[in-house]
């Protein structure tokens, strides 16, 4: 009996951890950059775009594409950012807990 109390006392802290672990994240802000810095894109750590910045250089007629191309990239570098950083953070949360390699979990 002992060790089930005990387990529900772990799973009860690892719950809690997963909550602050979770809130840390969405308080993150990660910049992603593409065109050699000329647009910027700020994501909170949910993915969602809290800022975007882009160079006055670019803003000629015949260059839309070419800046749509860049903040779609800008988007997907911080994006990308973010999932590592994610990644990072369930990696120390997890760290020898019996989870089995790739296995996303929900959040």
């Amino acid at each position: 009996m002992r060790d089930i109390m005990g387990m529900m006392g772990k799973v009860k802290e690892m719950q809690e951890k997963m909550e602050r672990m979770q809130a840390e994240i969405a308080a993150l802000e990660i910049d992603g950059t593409s065109g050699g810095g000329l647009v910027t894109v700020r994501l909170d750590g949910k993915g969602q775009m809290k800022s975007l910045k882009i160079d006055p250089s670019l803003f000629k007629e015949d260059d839309v594409e070419i800046l749509e191309d860049l903040i779609v990239a800008a988007h997907k570098d911080a994006k990308d950012k973010a999932e590592v950083i994610q990644a990072e953070k369930t990696r120390e949360l997890t760290a020898g807990l019996p989870i089995p390699p790739g296995m996303k979990l929900p959040f």
